[in-house]
């Protein structure tokens, strides 16, 4: 069983400690760089399958870490 995480993994910044489920959803919206998800809110991350309040909390800091930010509600 061939394993292609490894190309995902290198081109990604997203948390280490992001929660496999968390991390799915992401990548499987297309999103695997920090800097991506500042064109969206906390709600519509929040509604991407596996999201919770606690990967919320951690991209946050990850995106605070790098002077980033989720997007403001509109």
């Amino acid at each position: 069983m061939s394993n292609n995480h490894s190309q995902e993994e290198s081109e990604s910044d997203l948390p280490i400690k992001l929660s496999n489920p968390a991390r799915r959803a992401l990548i499987g919206a297309g999103y695997t760089r920090l800097e991506q998800l500042t064109r969206l809110n906390e709600t519509e991350v929040l509604k991407l399958h596996g999201m919770g309040p606690k990967a919320i909390d951690q991209l946050k800091q990850a995106l605070a870490a790098k002077g980033m930010s989720f997007a403001n509600k509109s």
